[in-house]
């Protein structure tokens, strides 16, 4: 079982709407300011919107994991296969392993930078997107 808390909603069926179902505020017949748009698509917090922000979150974990885990598999790797390479001296008497081992450091703070790039390029923006859908149609349905 995940402690990813979005699971939770996977468990429950899923209402279709039809295409033409009109949306709870048009029914009251009230008419919308001209400056406010209605966001298009379905519902915010609804199945695409969800989805779309927990794909782009569990990338950005992925790129990053990977990243890090990819550079120490690999150093463990050649320590196993090669350790007569491991083993050579570089400079000022630090071997190849150790330069290796030293330079994760590094890496871990690329994955770091990575992360942060992701999300606020990609996962912040469409979680902003949803906060403010979801902002908007609270004004509109204040009874839901």
């Amino acid at each position: 079982m995940s402690d990813d808390p979005s699971d939770e909603y996977a468990a429950q069926p899923h209402r279709a709407r039809h295409h033409s179902a009109r949306p709870a505020w048009a029914a009251s017949g009230e008419s919308l300011p001209e400056h406010a748009a209605l966001p298009s698509g379905p519902a915010p917090g609804h199945h695409r919107d969800l989805r779309i922000l927990r794909r782009a979150y569990r990338r950005q974990r992925r790129v990053a994991a990977c990243t890090v885990l990819g550079y120490f598999t690999l150093f463990l790797v050649l320590s196993v296969l090669d350790p007569s390479f491991m083993t050579k001296p570089v400079t000022g008497g630090l071997s190849t392993g150790m330069v290796l081992g030293l330079v994760q450091l590094p890496v871990t703070w690329l994955a770091i930078v990575l992360f942060e790039y992701t999300a606020s390029r990609y996962v912040d923006p469409l979680a902003r997107r949803m906060r403010q859908r979801t902002a908007l149609l609270a004004e509109r349905e204040p009874g839901r």
